[in-house]
């Protein structure tokens, strides 16, 4: 390799090193451990096309720029249908699975999930928990990450709660299976919504509730 070529690689390096840096600083921050099954394929994309781009001096200087901003512009676009659309988040991203509760595990939710005892274990003990019976509620997020709430000795809401922060309302949208956990109704919800000075639930963007019985509310769309 001639030093015009070794200079001409260098270059390239460079270069790509910070478009990459400016794609990913583009497309949000979020930790390692955060990203949804799109990022990661993007990320892994981009990285390989700037491989490409670098490894080949025969190649164009500036073609892996198109896919790289093509690959940004797909993130971007699905980042914000999942602002939009619940539905679509659901789909795309995953829901939260229930592990553990009260100290019973759910072994059919660790088998759709693909989790096994020895993920379960490892992450109980990363997380200082001695014994499964400690556990209220233990959640596997769409992350991959077990999020452990461990019993607490006293529960103004009982057994339903239990250290658990529960979302009622979700971009306006009734969460249901927390209703039905908590063994109320969207006649009780909208009741407490219009305690708290809502006239209607769709002025709530989100709203949740606390083992403790303390209520967050927010409003849609809110003035700062």
């Amino acid at each position: 390799m001639s030093i015009e070529e070794i200079g001409l690689l260098l270059m390239r390096t460079l270069f790509y090193y910070i478009v990459v840096v400016i794609i990913f600083r583009m497309m949000g921050k979020r930790e390692v451990g955060e990203l949804s099954l799109l990022d990661i394929v993007v990320y892994i994309m981009i990285a390989e096309i700037a491989v490409m781009t670098i490894d080949d001096l025969d190649l164009y200087f500036g073609y892996g720029l198109i896919p790289m901003l093509l690959l940004m512009v797909i993130q971007r676009l699905t980042a914000w249908i999942s602002l939009k659309s619940p539905l679509f988040r659901a789909w795309f991203e995953g829901k939260p699975s229930i592990i553990i509760t009260q100290g019973k595990i759910d072994e059919y939710a660790m088998k759709k999930n693909r989790f096994n005892f020895d993920d379960l274990l490892q992450q109980l003990r990363e997380n200082g928990t001695e014994s499964i019976n400690d556990v209220a509620y233990a959640i596997l997020e769409p992350s991959g990450k077990l999020s452990i709430i461990e019993n607490k000795k006293a529960h103004p809401l009982g057994d339903a709660m239990n250290g658990l922060v529960l979302p009622l309302i979700v971009d306006g949208h009734i969460q249901i299976g927390a209703l039905h956990q908590l063994k109320k109704d969207r006649e009780w919800l909208t009741q407490q919504i219009k305690k708290r000075g809502f006239d209607t639930i769709n002025e709530v963007s989100f709203c949740s509730i606390d083992s403790s019985g303390e209520w967050f509310v927010d409003r849609k769309n809110e003035e700062k």
